[in-house]
């Protein structure tokens, strides 16, 4: 069946798939792993995001279901960002993902010391 089959072009899963293999997506989500932060504390933490880029991401993230926006009534406006239990489920693979990228960096060839 097409519905669940993610090499069927006509499969829904591919949106997910392509917002989940982006690499801003893969670390904003890592970065609310330890619970909420507020758009700066994010923008700090993924060294070399542009504003536009991650308010962008973080949308999609939100519009999927993965992050929550929360606004609060404080002067100046407050905003946090945080994981939803889908988004939880969905760092799991992730996380293992950026673990093995890092701790095998040395064996791709673009990155081999001579």
């Amino acid at each position: 069946m097409a519905d669940d089959d993610v090499y069927a072009a006509c499969c829904p899963c591919r949106d997910m798939l392509d917002l989940l293999a982006n690499k801003w997506s893969a670390l904003a989500l890592g970065a609310l792993e330890d619970g909420p932060r507020r758009f700066g504390a994010l923008r700090a933490r993924l060294q070399g995001v542009s504003p536009k880029v991650l308010t962008a991401t973080l949308r999609r993230l939100e519009e999927h279901g993965l992050v929550t926006r929360e606004v609060f009534a404080e002067v100046p406006p407050r905003v946090e960002y945080a994981l939803t239990p889908l988004g939880r489920d969905a760092n799991g693979p992730l996380a293992q993902l950026r673990a093995w990228v890092e701790d095998n960096i040395g064996r791709f060839p673009a990155n081999r010391v001579a």
